[in-house]
């Protein structure tokens, strides 16, 4: 759990720092988005490297309605050296309106960062999701595993958009529940 908030910790404050609610220069927000649709779990099925999720595969990440209106974020990975599963608890609000996929996402108190997301699959199947700059970027897809032909329409899309897709990680997900 230490190791967790250290990771969580390590990345938060430089965003703070940075006023991190804006958005890359290639990246715009899904608009027409649908937040009910987009809640429950969602599979890491790629990543660039940052501190609070190195070492993590398995990584998922459950969005759930706060009483407050706001969303639940539960991230939890399976740490690979130690052994064991490693969660952090955050919310999220919207930046402008609900039916614009730009978020600011907090596991710290008042400290927010950017989640944008910007590819959205018709069905809700996968999505791409930006932070408030190019070195923060995700695929996400509601199974563990995507189809290839699929994975590489992300990565141009990706790419396009001004992510380093040569530096992905992509997690295993051979612990799915």
């Amino acid at each position: 759990m230490i190791k967790t908030i250290l990771r969580y910790l390590t990345v938060s404050l430089p965003l703070v720092l940075l006023g991190c609610t804006g958005i890359p220069d290639k990246v715009q927000p899904v608009t027409g988005f649908e937040l009910d649709r987009y809640l429950g779990k969602w599979y890491e099925i790629a990543r660039l490297d940052h501190s609070f999720e190195r070492g993590l595969d398995n990584v998922t990440a459950t969005y759930s309605m706060n009483k407050d209106g706001s969303v639940k974020v539960l991230n939890r990975g399976w740490d690979t050296e130690d052994k064991e599963w490693s969660e952090a608890e955050g919310k999220a609000k919207f930046v402008t309106s609900p039916d614009i996929a730009h978020l600011k996402v907090s596991f710290f108190g008042p400290f927010y960062g950017s989640y944008v997301v910007y590819y959205l699959e018709p069905d809700y199947s996968a999505a791409l999701i930006s932070g408030y700059n190019s070195d923060y970027f995700w695929i996400l897809a509601r199974t563990p595993t995507i189809e290839e032909a699929k994975l590489d329409q992300y990565l141009k899309v990706a790419y396009d958009a001004g992510f380093n897709t040569s530096e992905l990680i992509f997690p295993k997900q051979d612990k799915a529940q």
